[in-house]
């Protein structure tokens, strides 16, 4: 069964107590009832607080999509976590482009933005709106405030003491896309103080050593791997966030860490037992539809639900947004199709086959559609759509929502597939504790699922072979910019896709002929602190060439 994210009057609460990690405003309307010490007397409503914030990552306020945003903006479902995420790590790449005709769309498809991008303002505030929400519960239920309340039922204690740690691990979470996508940004934690401060930057550097430190610190704290609710974190899930971390260690550190990466790669490929091994599905598909809680090879799903956790971003965005031109949103189980995204020509090459009948991975819709992005802009018929989520079920049926607006898919933020991949590459890249025998079967595997046989298998792998890999095993999951970068590959001339580097006034030319490609300055590796917290809090240094 799902894990519920319950939204309940102990879940409001939370919201009116967040002290702000920077100075910007993030135009929050505020909820005032019941008041703190209301939520926290009562043992039973710490859950439905923690289900706020695992629903910080796919609800965009107190009642999904209707009103009453966390962060207010003229498109509520543009202010959700998992969509912005999304468009950050993919439409700024080759797999994929928003044809929309909002500017900080268009900005990042051609990597092009600017501090006052509308796009990376919204994701910025999001990661410390979660990380505020995070300090707050940490800050509500240290050992001090239990006892003050009269908290003593040793049950009631040991479930907080788990809910503490899995808000650190989300907490750590989004510290980690902080410190992906901008580097040396604003630092608070439980201990600072409630209200509008103007904390100090913290360096790449550090940050890196702190989510590592608060990883480590609270893994005898979660629940073992695969024993927890479902979409709750597990230690493997833990795990995997370190051996990300470490994956990426060079680029946030200068100093590689792949023996770091291998070594908690090996804790999930490895588990102790067979009840806590993570396993592959027995189909590629059955990832990403309407029932994919039943999947095995989740490690972290943010959950959507058709019913009771909605909202207009997480993967009602990808499945409604992936569907326009001579599609039948039918077929993908929603009421129409809102015709902004599409892979790009360069990626939907990477397979030999893209029709899907050697390598399943390849799920296009090619009927009407051009494969080059002749024009950027409002034009769905340039182009492939991507059919990989589908609010429909293995079974054929459609999601719970009997209006088909929202999905039941959940957002496969961490799954098996990728730990293969790291453990692959960690290898390629030195890492000791693994061999090539193991990594290349691991990749095997993977691809006799997609190729239903042997017929895709590979004797030897590189470091080019892994990136395309990755793109086809987990294209669209949120991953793509942060191995562009890694692989050096994301700014530089060794990789160009269409409209990469182009400028603002060639999307808008009409009487271009030609598609602009080409390099962009490594600036871009990183994107900038929003204009609007530079002014506020002058403890902030914008990240260099912006």
């Amino acid at each position: 069964m799902k894990y519920s994210f319950t939204r309940s009057l102990a879940t409001l609460g939370v919201a009116a107590s967040l002290s702000l990690v920077s100075g910007c405003d993030l135009d929050r309307s505020p909820i005032y009832d019941p008041n703190t010490e209301s939520v926290y007397s009562d043992p039973s409503s710490y859950k439905n607080v923690l289900a706020k914030l695992y629903g910080g990552l796919i609800l965009s306020g107190q009642q999904g999509g209707s009103g009453i945003p966390d962060i207010v903006a003229d498109d509520e479902g543009f202010t959700v976590y998992t969509r912005q995420l999304w468009n950050a790590q993919e439409i700024t790449t080759d797999e994929a482009t928003l044809t929309w005709g909002d500017a900080g769309a268009q900005e990042y498809n051609i990597i092009g933005w600017q501090p006052n991008n509308s796009f990376l303002g919204m994701m910025y505030n999001r990661i410390f709106f979660q990380v505020s929400a995070c300090n707050e519960f940490l800050r509500q239920t240290t050992d001090g405030k239990l006892s003050d309340r009269g908290i003593t039922n040793a049950q009631d204690l040991a479930n907080i003491k788990t809910y503490r740690a899995e808000a650190r691990f989300l907490r750590a979470l989004s510290y980690w896309h902080a410190i992906d996508m901008f580097g040396n940004v604003p630092f608070t934690t439980e201990n600072d103080l409630v209200g509008f401060i103007q904390p100090n930057q913290i360096s790449r550097a550090d940050l890196f050593k702190y989510i590592e430190s608060e990883l480590q610190a609270i893994e005898g704290d979660l629940i073992a791997p695969r024993q927890n609710e479902y979409a709750r974190a597990d230690k493997a899930a833990a795990w995997m966030l370190l051996a990300k971390l470490y994956l990426n260690a060079k680029v946030y550190t200068g100093q590689e860490r792949n023996t770091d990466c291998l070594t908690y790669c090996n804790l999930i490929l490895k588990p102790q037992t067979a009840q806590n091994r993570y396993t592959l599905s027995d189909e590629y598909r059955k990832n990403f539809l309407a029932d994919n809680n039943t999947s095995p090879e989740l490690i972290f799903p943010v959950v959507a639900d058709g019913l009771a956790s909605r909202s207009f971003g997480g993967t009602t965005y990808l499945v409604h947004a992936a569907v326009g031109g001579a599609m039948s949103p039918s077929v993908y189980g929603v009421d129409g199709g809102w015709g902004g995204l599409r892979a790009r020509r360069e990626f939907v090459l990477s397979f030999a086959d893209t029709t899907g009948k050697t390598d399943r991975r390849a799920m296009f819709f090619q009927k009407g559609q051009s494969i080059d992005l002749n024009k950027l802009v409002n034009n769905f018929t340039d182009g492939i759509p991507v059919t990989k989520y589908k609010n429909i079920t293995s079974a054929g049926a459609d999601g719970k929502d009997p209006d088909k607006r929202f999905v039941d898919v959940d957002y496969p933020m961490f799954r098996l597939a990728d730990v293969y991949l790291m453990y692959a590459e960690a290898v390629l890249r030195g890492g000791q504790g693994g061999d090539q025998a193991t990594a290349i079967g691991y990749v095997n595997e993977l691809r006799q699922r997609a190729y239903n046989g042997n017929s895709g298998n590979v004797s030897s792998i590189d470091l080019d072979f892994i990136l395309a890999e990755r793109g086809r095993e987990l294209y669209w999951e949120g991953h793509r910019r942060t191995d562009l970068i890694r692989f050096d590959k994301f700014t530089s001339n060794a990789k160009l896709w269409q409209w990469k580097g182009a400028t603002v006034q060639e999307v808008n030319d009409p009487t271009r002929t030609v598609i602009p490609m080409r390099s962009v300055a490594d600036t871009y590796n990183l994107f900038p602190i929003p204009t609007k917290d530079i002014a506020v809090n002058p403890k902030l240094k914008q990240n260099p060439g912006y």
